[in-house]
């Protein structure tokens, strides 16, 4: 398949950026469809996710420069050229809960609340951002003998772009049943991050074009991480929560 999707005044606009956008533009209507029904303020969410969203893709692409310095250092434009390809979602992730931490302590916000109801919208638009991978032949794992292998380069491999699209796809339905089911304020996003660590970690493990810190890959690490720090938090929220009542 063409990786472009079409060209306007001579700019090929390439299928993985509609992809993204299309996840994006999704998960903003379902976050501002969540607002409404918990009583937050949709117009404060939109201020938010219009100044997270650009943020948390300066995040992913700082990010995978930092973890692939050896290729941009002293190399400014490609280091912002991310029509070049170079996105790494822990990164976006990271950059857009610290910019939702300060913009609900400045607007006065529930920043539990707000990453609850953001946590569906964000496992919704990875599964669909997830395809970008695969129009682009790329993010695919080993070889493999499956029967539901793609073929890359004469190679059948592990399609590891949907094994996790299918993992981000079953969790946000999970996360969509937790929603009105949780026990604490947080609880929906600490479980997306636990759920899709573990994914990650598993598929990570099948992929030959990971980000490397030393022999280890870099998402395994930081999945091992946010398993072992969610599990933490889910404790404490738990705990705070019943000694208020």
């Amino acid at each position: 398949m063409d990786p472009i999707a079409f060209t306007i005044f001579g700019i090929d606009v390439r299928w993985y950026g509609v992809l993204i956008s299309t996840g994006i533009m999704l998960g903003m209507v379902l976050a501002l469809r969540e607002a409404r029904r918990v009583g937050i303020n949709e117009d404060k969410l939109l201020d938010l996710l219009l100044i997270a969203i650009p943020c948390s893709i300066i995040g992913a692409r700082t990010y995978y420069v930092i973890f692939n310095w050896g290729i941009y250092k002293g190399n400014i434009y490609e280091m912002i050229n991310i029509r070049g390809g170079g996105l790494a979602i822990h990164g976006a992730i990271i950059a857009s809960v610290l910019v939702a931490y300060i913009f609900c302590r400045v607007k006065d916000l529930d920043f539990l609340k707000i990453l609850d109801l953001t946590a569906p919208s964000l496992a919704f638009g990875q599964a669909i951002g997830r395809w970008g991978n695969f129009i682009n032949q790329e993010a695919y794992g080993r070889p493999t003998d499956l029967p539901w292998a793609i073929n890359v380069d004469g190679v059948n491999v592990h399609p590891t772009f949907l094994y996790e699209s299918f993992w981000d796809f079953c969790l946000f339905l999970f996360l969509m049943w937790l929603r009105k089911n949780k026990k604490y304020d947080g609880n929906v996003f600490v479980y997306y991050a636990i759920i899709y660590s573990v994914g990650r970690f598993f598929i990570e493990g099948l992929r030959i074009d990971s980000l490397m810190i030393g022999p280890l890959r870099m998402a395994q690490v930081i999945s091992l991480a946010t398993i072992g720090v969610g599990i933490i938090i889910h404790f404490a929220l738990m705990n705070k929560k019943k000694n208020k009542v």
